[in-house]
């Protein structure tokens, strides 16, 4: 069995892809849509990606219920979660129209960042995707790096930054890539590796806290916030994944 861990790049999407059974077989992907990576010749059982599943009509409070869950965990982590408003807004291709949607089906009303407002097209990627073949929700887990290393450091908040006004922290990447050898579920090699061409050595480093969701589900674990999941008015999951502690 084959499971993913998965993070957006400037390729479109990055997956690190591992056997269950055998962690040195291992193979590191760029891919332009997910749907590649689903029907990749591993055809992984878990695809465990850091990007939202399950948009509400309206949203009450900063975001939808998992958002609103995992901040609490993660302390000055928690800026890295970010509020995803109403599917009608993330559905916007212009930024003030996003912001007016956003503001009209929120309580209390709210706009939508710029950051948050970049990833909505692959948001509505996977949207499409799963909403087009529901075959695929039980493969697709919606992940968070950061309340994934939060579970691997013993479910507690990381204090160290993996960026600093957008440029990689070498002080907070280093404290993860440690997490990730702790847990023992990952060869050292991998760990290691330069990212593919198209991604960064923090998607990649992203990715890599995704497979080890992936790789918990896969064997039974997994926690989800909240538990059990929601879902959306499509049917989709509304939840965040990480390793059960």
């Amino acid at each position: 069995m084959w499971v993913a861990g998965v993070d957006g790049c400037r390729a479109g999407w990055i997956a690190v892809l591992m056997r269950v059974d055998d962690r040195n077989t291992h193979r590191i992907v760029t891919a332009s849509t997910l749907a590649d990576i689903a029907d990749a010749p591993e055809q992984p059982a878990v695809i465990a990606v850091d990007m939202p599943i399950g948009l509400p009509d309206r949203t009450q409070g900063s975001g939808r219920a998992p958002e609103q869950l995992i901040r609490s965990l993660l302390g000055e982590r928690q800026s890295s979660v970010f509020a995803i408003p109403s599917r009608s807004a993330v559905e916007a291709m212009d930024y003030a129209e996003a912001c007016t949607i956003a503001a009209a089906t929120s309580d209390p009303s709210r706009k939508v960042s710029r950051q948050g407002f970049a990833i909505f097209p692959k948001i509505r990627e996977i949207d499409a995707l799963l909403r087009a073949r529901p075959d695929l929700m039980p493969r697709v887990y919606e992940v968070h790096p950061e309340l994934a290393f939060w579970a691997l450091n013993e479910c507690q908040a990381l204090l160290q930054p993996k960026k600093v006004k957008g440029v990689p922290y070498g002080p907070g990447m280093a404290l993860r890539r440690e997490l990730l050898r702790e847990s023992g579920l990952l060869p050292d090699a991998l760990i290691e590796a330069p990212p593919p061409r198209g991604a960064a050595q923090d998607d990649f480093l992203d990715a890599l806290a995704g497979l080890t969701v992936a790789l918990d589900l896969a064997r039974g674990g997994g926690q989800s916030f909240p538990d059990p999941p929601g879902r959306d008015a499509h049917g989709l999951p509304v939840a965040i994944w990480t390793l059960r502690r």
